[in-house]
């Protein structure tokens, strides 16, 4: 099969997943977030934009700080966000840096949390690719094409996946356009302040994406792969997309419950989190290494994978 063949076939798929409306239904969903976030970031934390002058930003900080401290109890609902702001504040203090007015970067930085709704929407793409071709009754009409099941199978998965990175980048250009609106231009690559495991970090808004979204490409490749193979196996998109959805949002809670037996390190979710590793981060069950957590979750990979192509292959669509 030629290299044509088979990007016609991962286009069909992108095709049907893009061309229903609840699909479209999803990205209206993504937008809201991300421009309900720039409204909250811009309206209830319009202090965030301010400028500080270059002969007097230490005193201005300082002040600050006093006055979030002094209105902490008055303004409970914003007490999270102003005790971060006096952190990052106090980080800029300690290490003698200027701090720049709030810009697109730092929001988009800020806003790389849309990761996991990105993994929660592919998720439900993916448990329902195979399962739905079963439940309308296409999968004859798909199967009697001149390719052969795996290369049907394989198209499916690539689609999957290839929804993942083109929503992702859309969640990423709209920030950038959201944050261009509040906010304004602070520069292609601007320095940002990063919150990780209990501690500040500076760094470029690139790295920052690239770190965020690289860790979460690894649960969001195992959960997509979860639901696929579920949704070949069982050809029930609902069972699919819930197991999955469970595991993706309960997992670390999972966890911290079963962390007490020395068997709970080896289970799929224990081990998605691989910022975990990271210094200053908390390892969720003693024992636990990054090699140890990769080498597991490639295990878990190579079965989702098998199953989903053997079963697929095997399974007789005479009476569907």
């Amino acid at each position: 099969m030629s290299l044509s063949n088979i990007f016609n076939l991962v286009y069909n798929e992108l095709l049907k997943i893009f061309i229903r409306k609840s699909t479209w239904v999803l990205y209206g969903f993504l937008t809201l977030i991300i421009i309900a976030s720039g409204f909250f970031a811009y309206f209830a934390g319009n202090e965030r934009t301010a400028n500080y002058t270059d002969e007097g930003w230490q005193e201005e900080l300082q002040q600050e700080n006093a006055e979030i401290g002094a209105n902490a109890e008055q303004d409970v609902f914003m007490l999270g966000f102003n005790l971060e702001r006096m952190s990052e504040n106090n980080y800029y203090l300690e290490n003698d840096l200027q701090p720049v007015s709030y810009g697109a970067g730092q929001f988009v930085a800020d806003a790389s949390f849309m990761i996991s709704i990105v993994s929660l929407l592919t998720v439900i793409i993916a448990g329902g690719i195979v399962a739905n071709e079963f439940r309308w009754g296409t999968i004859k009409l798909l199967l009697i094409r001149p390719y052969s099941r795996a290369m049907i199978l394989f198209a499916k998965y690539v689609g999957v996946l290839s929804f993942a990175i083109i929503t992702l980048l859309y969640v990423t250009v709209l920030g950038w356009v959201v944050g261009l609106i509040f906010f304004g231009f602070d520069g292609f690559n601007p320095q940002v302040i990063i919150l990780e495991n209990g501690s500040h970090r500076y760094e470029s808004v690139v790295l920052a994406l690239l770190t965020d979204y690289g860790y979460g490409l690894v649960s969001l490749i195992m959960m997509a792969t979860l639901a696929f193979m579920i949704s070949s196996v069982f050809r029930n998109s609902t069972l699919a997309i819930s197991i999955s959805i469970i595991i993706l949002l309960s997992g670390s809670t999972i966890t911290l419950i079963l962390s007490r037996y020395e068997w709970s390190k080896y289970l799929l979710f224990a081990n998605l989190n691989l910022r975990q590793y990271e210094e200053g981060g908390r390892v969720a069950i003693e024992g636990m290494t990054l090699p140890f957590s990769i080498t597991v979750l490639a295990v878990y990979y190579v079965v989702f994978i098998v199953l989903a192509w053997w079963v697929f292959g095997r399974r007789d669509v005479a009476g569907d």
